[in-house]
């Protein structure tokens, strides 16, 4: 379930300005949010080492690191379309610009830098940006691991105190080599970076907050640097030269074929990255509710500004840039408001490379190296593999790794690209057909897409089905093209004229119902949408299925699911069987049977651990009166499913709450009037007034017993902090708690914004790019 904000629908249109114009007579300002400044800071602060060792791992200039995430920050963060989106050099682009530099040199790799930002700006003029997110994030995933695994050999070399060689191989071949000779300094320097950056984010209790307000890898580099200094190694460190030695962009030299392919592999890897980097960032921004709306990413103005942002800092002699993803959410968390945040990391780049020059010096190459190998390392992302495999794309993910691990990134692309062509022709051209005969009923079953390839298998299926005979055609697929829509209209018309009866069933559309007489079910079909739910009062479903109870209804209610539903849904069931449930979020709800949990979070198997309970209380720890089943629940989704949020869902007409407030104390004593108890804290926090801190947006609660579901929520999450696992997820930053509330009357829900109190209408929009999941480390 995510948290949906009104948005703009097309994020690639040029859209309203992100201010009004200027009232005539008054001078524009440009006002200057304090939240900016703070997560310029934060953001600066990452990207200083980031840079110089990006830099290092690409053999370029160590200032043009600098150079780029300065012009990164200025440019792209003024002309760019996403306001929060962080540029500048980027872990993707790394081997890319490391094989350019050793092919043509600095100076040409700068020229060509500058070629990609023309390009850029040509794509963005006709207005193509959207059109890259259609590649396949397998593709993406593929690319960015292959990229991880070159950066990670090549700084593993450094890290052993030696030097990295041009390929993935050579870097393999020679690694017994420079295991047999490390240098002890350089190994110490590089663990103790890598330790720090694994330890710093796990730092616990109030320190660990405390502490974790300075970027991992500025922790990690600093103390490197601080180590090495004091114990007075000798260690190759960062050495930057004097500013008037640097050097700028000069003229392309090279073949024309080569250059040209170098230009197209730094747009295509530069774009892409950048575009999903942006509606990442979107998504990121859109979710966060303690801040002012920020615009929509326009993506085709984001191609644009960082089209000229690589043009000035090829000019300029920096590497090239992109949009980068960790730096960007960094950027989020931290508070950013405005595009201003960016452009100030930018100005303060400029200014550490001014300033702090004898400062940066002192940084131990190892460290870097650790740095960046870290970086590689996490570009194979664990959680992209997962999601490839449970796509079936794990073969297009595969090749694309290996093709860019061992012949470049752009040719890796390619043969990704043609490897994901041929699993969608192959998948569109694949169907089984299969006949079979039980109990008197003929059974034709498709399995895959129904196109003009499939229809002469499906043409001697059906005509093995006899005259006058009862038949069931079984569609699991997701698409049908009109040569089968005929050949199956076709057939039905014929089997029906000769006496025989034929029902479709797995499928909606026109064919779910059969178009002469009823099926097998009677009307049952023509409803199916009622099909799992209990037959609800006013709908539209048969009289037959109204009046069905008892053992009737829960048989017809299954049959209805294994007809309709489980063919649906079986290879997702059996792949959660197979590798365990692993669910994002704990839902706490009501036992009401108005509240189908599934339903109004568009959720499915495997994505919620659900408890369910009378008044969706949660005892405090010690209250439980020998009924441990929540703590118990809380404790396993917690610690053991490691859910990163639960929720506490109300209702309107919660007859639990109507039970506290009408049932007065004392009398007998009955199981609900234990249980009820835990639900006391509630009716005191709306006695005693504090229920003026749980509200709904735009207008009153109805009744008090609306009231005291809103309030009996905000208390629920009160005793969800006192629980010992959820203690600790929440220390460590691993869990969020969410208040939601469910109006039955309006079908409406409501999500608690934090510490306002304030239950949120959640409206309608239109989801963003699949895409926008896609990340890329550095």
């Amino acid at each position: 379930m995510s948290a949906c904000v009104p948005t703009r629908t097309d994020s690639s249109s040029s859209g309203p300005p992100e201010s009004g114009p200027p009232k005539a007579g008054h001078r524009r300002r440009f006002p200057l949010a304090g939240a900016d400044v703070s997560a310029s800071i934060s953001v600066f602060l990452i990207a200083l080492p980031l840079s110089l060792g990006i830099a290092l791992a690409t053999g370029a200039p160590l200032q043009a690191g600098l150079v780029a995430a300065a012009v990164g920050g200025l440019v792209a963060g003024r002309f760019g379309g996403s306001p929060l989106q962080v540029s500048g050099p980027a872990a993707g682009l790394t081997v890319v610009t490391a094989d350019l530099i050793q092919q043509y040199g600095w100076r040409t790799t700068c020229a060509i830098t500058v070629m990609a930002g023309l390009a850029q700006l040509g794509l963005a003029y006709l207005r193509v940006a959207r059109s890259a997110l259609a590649v396949s994030p397998a593709i993406v995933h593929g690319m960015l691991a292959g990229i991880g695994i070159t950066i990670a050999v090549a700084q593993l070399h450094i890290v052993l105190g030696g030097s990295p060689h041009s390929s993935v191989i050579d870097n393999v071949r020679e690694l017994p080599s420079q295991l047999a000779d490390i240098h002890p300094a350089a190994l110490s320097m590089s663990a103790l970076t890598l330790l720090v950056l694994l330890a710093w984010p796990r730092i616990p209790g109030t320190p660990g907050r405390m502490l974790r307000k300075i970027p991992a890898a500025l922790a990690a580099v600093a103390a490197a640097t601080a180590v090495a200094a004091l114990a007075g190694l000798n260690l190759p460190r960062v050495d930057l030269p004097s500013w008037s030695n640097h050097a700028l962009v000069g003229l392309p030299d090279g073949p024309v074929l080569g250059l040209i392919a170098a230009v197209l592999t730094i747009t295509l890897v530069g774009s892409v990255e950048s575009l999903l980097s942006a509606v990442a960032t979107d998504k990121l921004a859109s979710a966060r509710r303690d801040a002012m709306p920020v615009p929509r990413a326009q993506l085709d103005r984001e191609l644009r500004g960082q089209g000229l942002a690589n043009i000035t800092s090829g000019a300029l002699g920096g590497l090239p840039i992109t949009g980068v993803a960790v730096r960007s959410t960094a950027n989020v968390r931290a508070g950013a408001v405005s595009r201003n945040s960016t452009m100030l990391h930018g100005l303060w780049i400029i200014i550490a490379a001014l300033l702090l020059v004898p400062v940066l010096d002192l940084i131990p190459l190892a460290a870097l190296a650790a740095l960046v190998m870290a970086i590689g390392i996490q570009m194979v992302s664990i959680n992209h593999i997962r999601t490839v495999t449970r796509h079936r794309e794990v073969l297009v993910y595969a090749v694309t790794t290996v093709g860019v691990v061992l012949f470049g990134v752009l040719e890796g692309v390619a043969v990704g690209v043609a490897v994901a062509v041929a699993v969608a022709l192959h998948r569109l051209a694949r169907t089984r057909i299969t006949y079979e005969e039980r109990e008197g009923v003929h059974h034709v079953r498709v399995r895959g897409q129904l196109t003009f390839l499939a229809v002469p298998r499906l043409s001697r299926a059906l005509h093995q089905v006899p005259h006058g005979s009862e038949a069931v055609v079984e569609i699991d697929g997701s698409f049908m093209d009109h040569a089968a829509f005929e050949t199956l209209q076709d057939w039905q018309d014929a089997h029906a004229a000769r006496g025989g009866k034929a029902e479709l069933t797995g499928r909606s559309g026109p064919l779910a119902a059969p178009a002469h007489g009823k099926g097998r079910g009677g009307a049952e079909e023509d409803h199916a949408c009622c099909g799992p739910w209990t037959p609800w009062r006013n709908h539209s479903c048969t009289p037959e299925r109204t009046e069905a109870h008892g053992t009737r209804q829960l048989a017809s209610g299954i049959s209805a699911f294994q007809r309709n539903t489980a063919p649906l849904v079986r290879s997702e069931l059996a792949r959660l069987a197979r590798e365990g449930q692993r669910p994002q979020q704990l839902f706490l709800t009501c036992a009401d049977s108005r509240l189908v949990t599934s339903m109004i979070t568009s959720s499915g198997p495997g994505d919620l651990f659900v408890v369910r309970n009378v008044g969706n209380l949660v005892p405090l720890p010690g209250a439980e009166s020998g009924d441990d089943s929540v703590a118990a629940a809380i404790e396993y989704a917690v610690d053991v499913l490691q859910v990163r949020s639960i929720t506490v869902c109300g209702h309107s007409g919660c007859g639990a709450m109507q039970a506290l407030l009408n049932t007065p104390p004392g009398g007998a004593d009955s199981p609900l009037r234990r249980w009820l108890r835990h639900g006391r804290p509630s009716l005191e926090r709306m006695a005693g007034k504090e229920h003026a801190s749980a509200r709904l947006a735009g207008r009153q609660p109805a009744d008090a017993v609306e009231q005291l579901c809103l309030t009996n929520v905000v208390q629920q999450l009160e005793h969800l902090r006192a629980h010992p696992a959820v203690a600790r997820g929440l220390d460590e930053g691993r869990l969020e708690l969410h208040g939601m509330y469910f109006h039955v009357g309006e079908a409406q829900a409501y999500l608690l914004a934090e510490p306002d109190r304030l239950f949120d209408r959640v409206t309608a929009v239109q989801e963003a790019s699949p895409q926008a999941v896609t990340t890329t480390a550095g």
